[in-house]
């Protein structure tokens, strides 16, 4: 077995009175897909930002490679090498496809590019190299025809690709992907699953991925944890977890392909 890439252990969230995640331990093997998955509310998207740092736990523990990033601010922990999207599109309408996978490599920058400073030689030879990565990127995920499109030309689905894309574009060794598939027609989700399971395969990436749709969960995940109004009912492989009575319950109610 892989060493884990990230460690949870013992992550609490409550806002007031409530528990948002209630002591939730798991472990994300470096390589691999893990997924989260449970009814809405069960705390999914605030686990995300626990992880990105942009809520501080109430307790519990957050390891990178066994370094603590639990107190860390957002921007270090994108430094350390952790990438996420969010489930509603974040894209720049007024930037074409190219600059917003150019505005992920400038989160890696040092050259304060996003203030415009393109006059300096180091900042103009960090736009190149911004630029190279983004055309590269786009062409390993066989996109280079959308590179001068406007997000808002382009179809729902090719739009949360070129999130991924940027999300991507950061270096990163572990992509939080937050509903990756919502939204997406059945072709849309093969091409995006396709996309998932190359960039692992052939670029190593980790993948921590929320998503509601339960067959493409057991189609791309290698792990699976389930949560449930904040507490972990079920930790392991697809098949297991498919199987388990609490997991069921959980989703009793409600469409489990919703």
């Amino acid at each position: 077995m892989n060493k884990p890439l990230l460690t949870l252990s013992g992550l609490t969230m409550r806002f007031g009175g409530i528990s948002a995640l209630e002591a939730v331990s798991f472990e994300v093997e470096e390589g691999k897909t893990t997924s989260v998955i449970g009814p809405n509310g069960a705390g999914k998207t605030t686990l995300f930002n626990c992880i990105t740092g942009m809520y501080r736990p109430t307790s519990g523990q957050v390891s990178l490679r066994g370094e603590d990033i639990t107190a860390a601010p957002a921007h270090r922990i994108a430094r350390h090498g952790i990438a996420r999207t969010f489930q509603n599109l974040a894209l720049f309408g007024g930037l074409s496809v190219l600059d917003n996978l150019m505005t992920g490599a400038y989160l890696q920058g040092r050259s304060g590019l996003l203030q415009g400073a393109f006059l300096t030689p180091a900042a103009r030879a960090e736009r190149r190299a911004a630029e190279a990565a983004a055309r590269e990127t786009l062409a390993f995920l066989g996109m280079e025809d959308v590179a001068d499109a406007a997000p808002a030309e382009l179809s729902y689905g090719k739009q949360k690709q070129v999130e991924f894309a940027r999300a991507l574009m950061q270096n990163a060794r572990l992509v939080l992907l937050d509903e990756p598939m919502a939204g997406m027609s059945k072709t849309e989700k093969t091409a995006m699953s396709g996309l998932i399971q190359r960039v692992k395969r052939e670029r190593g990436i980790t993948f921590l991925i929320v998503e509601h749709d339960i067959p493409v969960v057991m189609d791309l995940s290698d792990h699976i944890v389930v949560l449930d109004f904040g507490r972990k009912i079920a930790d392991g492989l697809p098949e297991a977890v498919r199987q388990d009575p609490a997991v069921i319950a959980a989703y009793l109610g409600s469409d489990p392909h919703h």
